[in-house]
């Protein structure tokens, strides 16, 4: 199933944020000065150069493939993929989507909505059917989740910047530096309010890497978005919004390319339109479309129409493993 997939890429990252520092995967060390990659130093090579060993142009060869490659060719790569496919990387990758959607389920299970500014809790049954039970004893498991992904975020970053068996042992200790309980106290702080309250305010409006994705999804208007299949409007009427329950940004996917701005491909509103539909011999109603038919969702605003394609969703096939284009016979 597509969210088995992406529980297993997000553990995957999650475990990876994690681990990378401790591992000497990548951490930049403010102690010794330049950054570890793959277990070896990483600088800029200049120190040959400020020896009076090395030429300017060996000095600025190094500047090249050392800075210059590596960061814009990889801005580049990343942002190539937001053009074809979208904020993949939010909603498959980013550790911190994951801890968005988890808190969310904490607090549907407590108080019947995904966030403290919701105005009506979630109906009564999930998409499946089921009703939606809630229990409000669970707040003290859902304020211990937030802060405890808090601390978490806080002293994961922090090895980001020191060594970490230093951080660690500090911490098991229970004698960390005066630097570093400022630095985890002040980020643990700051995450706790984000996480209880502005979880997906800040990845719709604050997070820069998901902004940059957006823009550059949206300035192609055949990207793969998630399309609605309008000749079949009226099937919607007896689910209850579904697929708007279902998002964690709180998006309408029904609607234009233009209100989805922060999508993150996270399918879950497909999963939800499937698991409706799921005796419907047509299939979901939503579906992941691009190229042409993409337009209907990028394109159909102040006034337009475009014209696309009539077999757009005749032939997706109708599977929960993602879009897939078959070949019509």
């Amino acid at each position: 199933m597509r969210q088995d997939k992406r529980f297993l890429t997000r553990l995957g990252f999650f475990a990876l944020f994690v681990l990378a520092p401790p591992l000497d995967i990548f951490r930049i060390d403010l102690t010794l000065g330049h950054a570890i990659l793959f277990g070896q130093p990483w600088t800029l090579g200049l120190g040959p150069f400020v020896a009076g060993e090395a030429s300017a142009l060996e000095a600025a060869w190094n500047l090249v493939w050392r800075f210059f490659l590596p960061v814009f060719g990889g801005a580049a790569v990343f942002l190539l993929i937001a053009w074809r496919w979208g904020r993949l990387y939010c909603g498959w990758l980013c550790p911190h989507f994951s801890v968005v959607e988890s808190i969310n389920r904490l607090m549907e299970r407590t108080i019947g909505k995904p966030s403290l500014w919701e105005r009506k809790p979630l109906p009564a049954r999930h998409a499946d059917g089921n009703p939606r039970r809630t229990n409000r004893r669970l707040w003290p498991l859902t304020a211990l989740a937030v802060v405890g992904f808090s601390l978490v975020w806080a002293v994961v970053l922090l090895t980001y910047l020191l060594p970490p068996a230093t951080v660690y042992g500090n911490l098991a200790a229970l004698d960390p530096s005066r630097n570093q309980a400022i630095f985890i106290g002040v980020a643990t702080t700051l995450f706790t309010i984000e996480f209880a309250a502005a979880r997906h305010l800040f990845c719709r409006y604050g997070c820069a890497v998901g902004l940059f994705q957006s823009l550059v999804w949206m300035a192609n208007k055949r990207a793969m978005v998630v399309g609605f299949d309008r000749s079949r409007a009226a099937e919607c009427a007896s689910c209850n919004a579904a697929c708007d329950n279902a998002c964690p940004m709180r998006l309408k996917p029904r609607t234009i390319k233009r209100h989805m701005l922060a999508c993150t491909q996270c399918a879950q509103c497909l999963t939800a339109c499937e698991t409706v539909q799921a005796n419907n011999p047509a299939g979901s109603l939503l579906q992941w479309v691009d190229g042409d038919c993409a337009l209907d969702v990028s394109d159909h605003d102040f006034g337009r129409k475009p014209e696309v394609p009539a077999d757009c969703f005749t032939r997706i096939d109708k599977t929960a493993e993602g879009p897939r284009i078959v070949v019509q016979e």
